[in-house]
C-alpha cells in the first residue's frame, strides 16, 4: 500500500485530499496543528511553524510515496498595519516549511528513484493580491515547484503544484465580502470551487499523472486569473 503525507489535512482541501487518497487505497498520514471531528488517516499532529523539528519528525513518519504540501495561513491585514508575527507565520508556514518538508523527504524518495510531490498554491500568486505575504508565498511555492522539478528529476522524482481559485473553505469565508464579490465576478460559472474539485486534481499529480509531467503549476480557477 501506497503511503501519502497531507499537510493541513484537518480541514478544507487538506482534508478533501485526505478522503480522495484514502478512497483510492492509500494509506494516509494526516498532520495538522489541529483537528476537528472528522479525522482521515492517521493523525501527525505537528505545528510546522516548528521549522527546526521537521526532519526529526519526517524520520519518524517510514517511507512515504508521495507528500503534498498544503497547509496555509492567510490574513486580512492593511498593507500599512501587517504585524510582523503574521508575516513570519506566513512566510514559515507557506513557504518554508514546505521546503523543509521536501528536503527531509527527498533522500528517501532519492534512494528509491520515485516519489511525488503536490504543492497547494493559489491564483493569488499570478496577482496584485492584497494579502502582500500570502501572495508573495504562493508565487515562492510555485518557483519552488520547478526548482526541485529541475534538482530532483533525474531521481525520478515528479515535482508539481495546483494554483486553485476562490475555494470554499474557511480561508475562504474570512475574506471580507466585497473580496467575495470580486472573485465572483472572476469566476466563468459564477460559483465558488468545492474542496473536492482541487483534490481530484491533486490526487492526479500525487497519484497518477504520466511521468513526463513535472514542474507544471495546474489551474483550477475557473477562468479566474487566466495566464
Amino acid at each position: 500500500m501506497n503511503t501519502v503525507l497531507i499537510t493541513g489535512a484537518g480541514r478544507g482541501i487538506g482534508l478533501a485530499t485526505a478522503r480522495a487518497f484514502r478512497d483510492a487505497g492509500w494509506k494516509v498520514l494526516a498532520l495538522d496543528k489541529q483537528f476537528g471531528t472528522e479525522i482521515v488517516g492517521e493523525r501527525v499532529l505537528y505545528d510546522l511553524r516548528e521549522l527546526a523539528g521537521i526532519p526529526k519528525m519526517i524520520a519518524a513518519l517510514g517511507e512515504i510515496d508521495t507528500l503534498i504540501n498544503n497547509a496555509a495561513v492567510l490574513y486580512c491585514d492593511a498593507y500599512e498595519s501587517i504585524p510582523e508575527a503574521h508575516r513570519r507565520e506566513i512566510l514559515a508556514v507557506n513557504l518554508e516549511a514546505p521546503v523543509a518538508m521536501i528536503e527531509a523527504l527527498a533522500p528517501q524518495m532519492r534512494a528509491r528513484k520515485s516519489g511525488r510531490i503536490v504543492n497547494v498554491g493559489s491564483v493569488a500568486a499570478f496577482t496584485g493580491h492584497p494579502d502582500l505575504w500570502y501572495g508573495a508565498a504562493k508565487a515562492g511555492l510555485l518557483n519552488v515547484t520547478k526548482s526541485y522539478a529541475a534538482h530532483l528529476g533525474r531521481h525520478g522524482i515528479l515535482v508539481n503544484a495546483v494554483a486553485p481559485g476562490p475555494t470554499q473553505t474557511a480561508m475562504y469565508d474570512q475574506l471580507p465580502q466585497s473580496r467575495k464579490d470580486g472573485v465572483m465576478r472572476s469566476v466563468v460559472s459564477g460559483r465558488v470551487c468545492q474542496p473536492e474539485e482541487v483534490a481530484q486534481a491533486v490526487l492526479w499529480l500525487g497519484a497518477h499523472c504520466p511521468g513526463y509531467v513535472n514542474g507544471t503549476t495546474l489551474d483550477i480557477s475557473n477562468g479566474s486569473y487566466p495566464r
